[in-house]
């Protein structure tokens, strides 16, 4: 996901307010969610608070890897610290797959052996506060994500959105015991939730991964860039483009090819151009560009597209 245009500073300032947000929230609802659950004895909100649980640890290694992605560049880490926002991804990824086979095996033995609950309108109360309390944290966190491309953020936006469909899960299955007796809704609801929580431990693993192993950028934005470049008066065209994301940071490079006859300081100005151009679509990139004479034959890599 590409981000908004926005300063540094202030990209980096909501990023951490966003992850103690998400750490409040998920601090609160856990243990709102714990009593309920010792009232209720249901595994839909057992699953529920499992989930608010693991995303309250994975919210605060969250703080920590965006603390680290923030920090600048050195001399031993010259490309930045950005990629610990993927490491921070993949431990996520491991935690709620964790949490969800466990979910998963509590809510089919729910399932086989039904278990009257207590308490039912207690626990309809916190789901409905849960929902009230994670709509607000997403929607702020959707904003984040999109002014400032965070994966870190994005991941936790994720977390949140699947605690969001736990607890009206929840609240259906308590709805149901409490209304019409139907107690292998509880057991069918924290299944529901488990799987859910599964998918979404997947995709966070895709987009860490992606980071992690320097997948290019989706094909539009590569588009977008050659588009950019190549209308700049002066390039002739632009070939062998690469780039890779870390963090939210954005990496680019590729040769531009001028005319050959055309003297250095000029060339390295329209490079200068061209570098302008690029960076005010893409404001969180580094644009590397090598100037190709017209004059030179060269083996040339076709800006190859690798994904829709």
């Amino acid at each position: 996901m590409r981000a908004e245009s926005t300063n540094g500073a202030g990209s980096g300032g909501m990023m951490q307010r966003a992850a103690y947000a998400a750490m409040g929230v998920a601090l609160g609802l856990s243990a709102i969610k714990a009593v309920a659950w010792w009232w209720t004895d249901s595994v839909a909100m057992l699953a529920s608070l499992a989930d608010s649980a693991l995303d309250f640890a994975a919210s605060s290694l969250n703080a920590l890897a965006i603390r680290q992605a923030l920090t600048p560049a050195d001399r031993e880490h010259r490309f930045g610290h950005g990629k610990a926002e993927a490491v921070a991804g993949l431990a996520q990824a491991a935690l709620v797959a964790g949490s969800a086979i466990f979910l998963l095996v509590q809510s089919v033995g729910r399932i086989i052996e039904p278990r009257p609950l207590a308490y039912e309108d207690w626990g309809i109360a916190v789901a409905v506060i849960s929902i009230a309390a994670t709509l607000g944290l997403t929607l702020y966190q959707r904003m984040v994500v999109r002014r400032t491309g965070s994966l870190a953020i994005s991941a936790d936006y994720l977390h949140y959105v699947t605690d969001l469909g736990s607890n009206l899960a929840v609240l259906a299955a308590l709805g149901l015991v409490a209304g019409f007796g139907l107690m292998w809704a509880d057991g069918a609801f924290g299944l529901f939730i488990a799987l859910t929580i599964g998918w979404g431990a997947w995709s966070i693993l895709g987009q860490s991964f992606d980071q992690l192993i320097d997948r290019e950028l989706p094909d539009g934005e590569r588009e977008r860039i050659r588009e950019i470049a190549e209308k700049v008066p002066g390039v002739i065209e632009i070939h062998d483009m690469r780039t890779r994301m870390s963090g939210t940071s954005i990496f680019i490079q590729f040769h531009a090819v001028f005319d050959g006859d055309m003297p250095l300081a000029e060339a390295h100005a329209l490079s200068d151009r061209v570098e302008e151009a690029v960076m005010a679509a893409f404001p969180n990139a580094e644009v590397l560009i090598h100037s190709d004479p017209s004059t030179v034959l060269e083996e040339r890599r076709p800006l190859a597209f690798v994904r829709g």
